[in-house]
């Protein structure tokens, strides 16, 4: 069975938020990254103003983290990424 590529494309929130991570930090939003292309409804749908966002909530460290993404059957588009102090505030930007 051949797998399908899934496409990953980040926005410049997300690109910024993934710099500032420590590297052990990075190796657990990888993680999370490649479990949300296996599974793009491993996150929870936003309803409101954030319909068809969804965002994926994962340990790193001690510290819980949201990723928010959107996604179709070819590309996963990582939106934010940060604990949830102000996360929705921004996301909604």
């Amino acid at each position: 069975m051949a797998s399908k590529q899934v496409q990953v494309t980040q926005s410049s929130a997300f690109a910024r938020g993934y710099k500032k991570l420590h590297p052990k930090q990075k190796q657990d939003v990888d993680a999370a990254v490649d479990v949300i292309v296996a599974d793009p409804l491993a996150g929870e749908p936003k309803r409101g103003d954030l319909a068809g966002v969804y965002v994926y909530k994962f340990k790193s460290q001690t510290q819980l983290l949201l990723l928010a993404y959107e996604f179709d059957p070819k590309t996963r588009h990582l939106l934010l990424l940060g604990s949830h102090e102000n996360f929705y505030r921004e996301l909604k930007r």
